[in-house]
C-alpha cells in the first residue's frame, strides 16, 4: 500500500494546489447562496474525482498494470513517459501564457455569473473543472495509473485511491471548512487565499507541471531501461 500511496502523492498534490477550483469555491461562498452552492461544488468535485480515479484504476488493473508482481507493465511506463512529456509541454504553455507584469489575469466568463448559480450548476462546474480540465484530467489519470501499476493488493489500492481523492480535494474542502467553521474571520482569510492564488497562479502551475513532468519521465525511463 505504501508503494501505491507514494506513487500517486505528487499527482494528488498537483491537483490540490490548482488555483482555479479554489478561487471558484471562494467566489461561490461569498454569494447569497454561498453555503448551498459551496457544499454542492465541493461534493461535485469529490464525486467526479472519485469516479475518474476509480474507473482508471479498475481499467488499469484489468489490463494487468502491475505486471503480475514483476514490476509495472511496459504499457504503463510508456503511458507515464507520454504523460511526462505532456506535463512539460503544459508547463511551458502555462508560463508563456502568463499575464505580463502590470496586467491582471483574465477571468473565465462563468466567474461573472457565479452569483446566479444554483447548487446543480455549481456541482456541474465542479465536475467540469475536476474531470474535463486538461491539467487536472492528466494529473488524475497519471496518479490513478500509478496506483493501478503498484504492487499493492486490491485493499491497498482502494485506500490509496481514497487518499488520492481526499488530498486532491483539499482545494475545495479547506475553503469550505474555513467558511463553515471560521466565523467572522472566514471572509478575510478566504479573500487572502484567493488573492494570493490568483497572483501566483502561473508560477505555481508551471512549477508543478515541470516537476511532475521530470518525475514521470524519469520513472518511465528507469523502468523501461530495467
Amino acid at each position: 500500500m505504501g508503494d501505491a500511496i507514494g506513487q500517486m502523492l505528487a499527482s494528488a498534490v498537483g491537483i490540490a494546489i490548482s488555483p482555479l477550483p479554489l478561487i471558484a469555491v471562494i467566489l461561490m461562498l461569498a454569494t447569497p447562496k454561498g453555503r448551498g452552492n459551496g457544499i454542492a461544488f465541493t461534493a461535485g468535485w469529490v464525486l467526479s474525482l472519485a469516479v475518474l480515479v476509480t474507473v482508471v484504476i479498475l481499467a488499469g488493473s484489468g489490463g494487468n498494470a502491475s505486471g503480475g508482481g514483476d514490476g509495472p507493465a511496459s504499457w504503463t511506463l510508456w503511458l507515464k513517459l507520454g504523460l511526462g512529456v505532456l506535463f512539460l509541454l503544459m508547463g511551458v504553455k502555462q508560463w508563456k501564457d502568463r499575464p505580463r507584469e502590470g496586467r491582471a489575469a483574465g477571468q473565465p466568463g462563468w466567474m461573472t455569473a457565479i452569483d446566479r448559480f444554483s447548487p446543480a450548476t455549481s456541482a456541474g462546474l465542479a465536475a467540469a473543472l475536476a474531470a474535463a480540465n486538461p491539467k487536472n484530467l492528466v494529473l488524475a489519470v497519471g496518479g490513478a495509473v500509478s496506483i493501478a501499476a503498484s504492487t499493492a493488493p486490491a485493499g491497498g489500492k482502494a485506500v490509496a485511491a481514497i487518499l488520492m481523492v481526499l488530498i486532491a480535494s483539499l482545494c475545495t474542502l479547506l475553503p469550505l471548512g474555513v467558511y463553515l467553521l471560521g466565523g467572522s474571520r472566514s471572509a478575510k482569510v478566504l479573500g487572502e487565499w484567493k488573492a494570493w492564488m490568483g497572483t501566483h497562479n502561473a508560477a505555481i502551475m508551471t512549477t508543478v507541471l515541470i516537476v511532475l513532468g521530470a518525475k514521470y519521465i524519469g520513472d518511465a525511463i528507469s523502468g523501461l531501461a530495467g
